[in-house]
């Protein structure tokens, strides 16, 4: 296996935003290589660190990287939408912080065969989680024209989606699109010359929807949220680091409804819903990187990274 590279990205914001406690219990819900792990790790005296991640490379990474802490961290594969199932089954009933560090690590960017890239040539992948049967070739190969166009609109931001969708169902008559290569190529003849001249790949877009569709990167995080908020012990918090907008709003959204979630009509003089606020949004604006990260680490750029704190009297309260 090539080294599995990756620098963390707000590695010392996102250490601060979890004040971490020594005797605390830490989940680390996108374990990659470990870089926040390791600190978090070394933080610990009788605390304990929960590390998921659903690519093998990555636990056999981490595995390495936290073994000088091995007595205070269990590290499992899977998706950290099974975070409740994870933690029950460790018997933890609750946690002092999470971390949710979203998006495709440097590894598996700069490592070819796993097709998450369309600057060289390899398999169609895009899987985060090999064991997985479909892969990113299945998508562009299998979906109706109307569907590729919609996810690549949706996931992909992208305003040519309905002609790339055209381009590819074109060119998948004659013969499958099998490589990263091969579709790069599709995506660059249906984006004008003129737009094709400008900022970024003309491919980057219709990649990151493919993949967010293949890895269900939205739902996963969508469905994952409120569970895990509502697992933090009094005063624990979740830090998310997002890497685009569609994700960065779905956080934002989550733990704006989290610290305010009553539905009764504006000027009712007292709540009638029930609904009660789990906690507080710590970052009513989202950290960026340092102009320093960001010249030291161009990936690092688009991250934003959200806190939000659990109530003390409703975490007591284990609701």
């Amino acid at each position: 296996m090539e080294e599995f590279r990756h620098t963390s990205v707000l590695l010392r914001e996102t250490i601060e935003g979890l004040a971490i406690r020594p005797d605390g219990i830490y989940v680390d819900g996108t374990l990659g290589g470990a870089g926040h792990s390791f600190e978090i790790a070394s933080r610990l005296t009788t605390g304990r660190l929960v590390g998921i991640d659903q690519d093998g490379d990555a636990i056999a990474a981490a595995t390495k990287r936290l073994a000088p802490y091995e007595d205070r961290v269990t590290i499992v594969r899977s998706n950290y939408e099974n975070f409740t199932d994870i933690i029950d089954n460790l018997q933890i009933r609750q946690v002092h912080g999470i971390l949710l560090d979203l998006g495709v690590s440097s590894y598996q960017l700069d490592t070819a065969e796993r097709g998450f890239s369309y600057m060289e040539d390899a398999p169609l992948d895009m899987r985060m989680d090999d064991r997985g049967e479909r892969t990113a070739a299945d998508i562009v190969n299998g979906y109706p024209q109307a569907e590729l166009a919609r996810i690549i609109r949706e996931y992909g931001e992208d305003s040519f989606a309905n002609n790339i969708a055209k381009h590819i169902v074109r060119v998948r008559e004659e013969h499958p699109i099998r490589t990263t290569g091969e579709l790069a190529e599709v995506i660059k003849a249906a984006i004008p010359a003129k737009v094709r001249a400008g900022a970024g790949h003309p491919a980057k877009k219709t990649f990151q929807a493919i993949r967010i569709e293949l890895n269900r990167e939205l739902t996963v995080l969508t469905n994952s949220l409120d569970g895990m908020i509502r697992r933090l012990a009094p005063g624990g918090r979740i830090c998310v680091i997002t890497f685009h907008s569609l994700e960065d709003r779905i956080v934002k959204q989550n733990f704006r409804r989290n610290e305010s979630p009553c539905i009764c009509p504006p000027g009712l003089p007292v709540c009638m819903c029930g609904r009660r606020s789990l906690g507080t949004v710590i970052t009513k604006k989202p950290i960026l990187p340092s102009e320093e990260e960001q010249r030291k680490n161009s990936r690092s750029k688009s991250a934003k990274l959200r806190i939000f704190e659990r109530n003390e009297e409703r975490a007591e309260a284990g609701t």
